[in-house]
């Protein structure tokens, strides 16, 4: 939105300030300088310099030698909002009781646009590069959380959201990279009911993700996911890994009802794997 637009806007500089945040949440770690930050949005440097001045103040972003960055205020926010969600609460509860999660790098994600915004992760193993971190925004259309919660969608909702080619990101020559592909592997998806990555977000990558589906009108939808490294990772591991997903969804989509169950108490539906791993 750039500054004619955000004159019908019903506060023009509060429409200003999200997308300074936005952007500096875009490049975390890295500073912005203000001129840049202007340059970018297409914001007068002056105004710019206000807003800018008036984060700060609130603690919102934080002013360094090579430019600004968001502040500890926002991750204040960050965590009140997550607060108010009884699974990501039981996220960690539930991974540090698995035996199979214990020991696997999970993360657990939400929807935002055609991005998977990762709210928390469990580290039961070593990070490998491209790992998703606390914050982070991914192309949904590329990993397994992302693309279990796109499954979720309409095939007419998906074709809305990516309307536009640019939202189709390939981080790798595996990708998804048309809405063809998208709209096929996300009927896979939901007659499977899970997800797979097998090396779109990165090559040596593997990962499976389930649905942690909404209960409630005015909470998202969440996917939890898990992913292995190649060539270490063995048939045996992703049927585990599998069961132990929908473990925990089912967990999570009743956090305050369901108790953790034994592998003994896992259904046939539980136990079910497809064509898929081979």
């Amino acid at each position: 939105m750039r500054e004619a637009e955000e004159k019908g806007a019903l506060a023009p500089a509060v429409q200003k300030a999200i997308r300074i945040l936005d952007l500096l949440a875009a490049s975390p770690g890295r500073p912005k300088p203000l001129s840049d930050i202007a340059r970018e949005l297409g914001i007068a440097k002056s105004s710019t310099s206000n807003l800018c001045a008036s984060l700060e103040e609130g603690g919102l972003i934080r002013r360094t030698a090579g430019g600004f960055l968001l502040g500890r205020r926002s991750v204040e926010l960050g965590s009140a909002y997550l607060a108010g969600f009884d699974q990501i609460r039981e996220f960690y509860r539930i991974c540090e009781e698995s035996e199979v999660l214990s020991r696997q790098l999970v993360q657990i994600a939400m929807l935002d646009g055609v991005r998977s915004l990762y709210l928390a992760v469990y580290e039961g193993r070593e990070r490998f590069p491209l790992s998703a971190s606390v914050g982070d925004r991914y192309p949904a259309s590329a990993t397994a959380v992302g693309t279990a919660l796109l499954a979720e969608l309409s095939p007419a909702r998906i074709e809305a959201l990516f309307r536009e080619p640019s939202h189709l990101v390939s981080l790798t020559n595996r990708s998804t990279s048309d809405l063809a592909s998208l709209q096929a592997k996300l009927e896979i998806t939901r007659r499977n009911g899970y997800a797979v990555d097998d090396g779109e977000v990165h090559p040596s990558v593997f990962a499976l993700a389930t649905l942690v589906p909404s209960t409630r009108a005015d909470e998202p939808s969440f996917a939890i996911g898990v992913s292995l490294v190649h060539p270490s990772d063995t048939l045996g591991e992703r049927e585990r890994v599998l069961r132990a997903l929908q473990q925990a969804s089912a967990e999570l989509s009743r956090p305050v009802l369901v108790h953790p169950r034994h592998e003994d108490d896992l259904t046939s539906a539980d136990r079910t794997t497809t064509e898929e791993f081979q």
